[in-house]
């Protein structure tokens, strides 16, 4: 008797359990996760949907995603640590201290300030630098200035031009407190296109 109790007790015990595994993961695994993406949706549909910028019906780009752009005539995003891969996306771990990320922004420093005609000491340090994530879309727009003179004699502009164009791009502290203030490249430089 107390065997056969035994067994009906571990039975049920063991339908009891199974049948709370699969409701917590349809609740949690399924239905949660629909209605969390669902809500991002209605809530945020630009940001749910990868923040992607279109131009005459094309997805161009993601705000969030910095691409390279190598023409004279186009303001450059940060260096990327994975080579502008999202799939990839990680900074390059080096310490300060690292004699490699050392040499590295040496020569980066050298090389942006030839490409901007300015001094060494003068370039920003997000030109020659990695974000965490290495995929910042964004510069400085100290960064973005010292870029302007470049970009007008490439495509026939005055600098004022250029410079209004970054004024009407530098993007404000988020909620007025956060982060400080800066200038989505791919946007800056789709209005550049625009502006032909």
């Amino acid at each position: 008797m107390n065997t056969r109790n035994s067994a009906l007790d571990n039975g049920y015990s063991l339908r009891a359990s199974l049948g709370l595994a699969a409701v917590a993961l349809l609740v949690m695994g399924l239905l949660y996760s629909l209605a969390g993406a669902g809500l991002g949706r209605v809530l945020f549909p630009y940001q749910a949907t990868g923040s992607i910028i279109e131009r005459d019906g094309k997805a161009v780009g993601s705000a969030l995603i910095p691409q390279p752009f190598v023409a004279d005539g186009y303001f450059q995003a940060r260096p990327s640590g994975p080579n502008y891969d999202p799939m990839a996306a990680a900074g390059s771990n080096q310490a300060r201290t690292n004699p490699d990320l050392r040499k590295r922004i040496g020569e980066a420093r050298i090389a942006v300030a030839a490409r901007e005609g300015i001094a060494a000491a003068d370039v920003p340090i997000e030109l020659i630098t990695q974000s965490g994530g290495g995929l910042d879309p964004h510069v400085t727009p100290r960064g973005a200035q010292v870029q302007a003179a470049r970009v007008a004699k490439a495509r026939g502009l005055d600098v004022a031009q250029v410079e209004q164009l970054i004024a009407q791009h530098t993007e404000g502290r988020q909620l007025g407190l956060f982060g400080e203030p800066r200038v989505n490249v791919l946007a800056l430089n789709l209005a550049l296109d625009a502006k032909r």
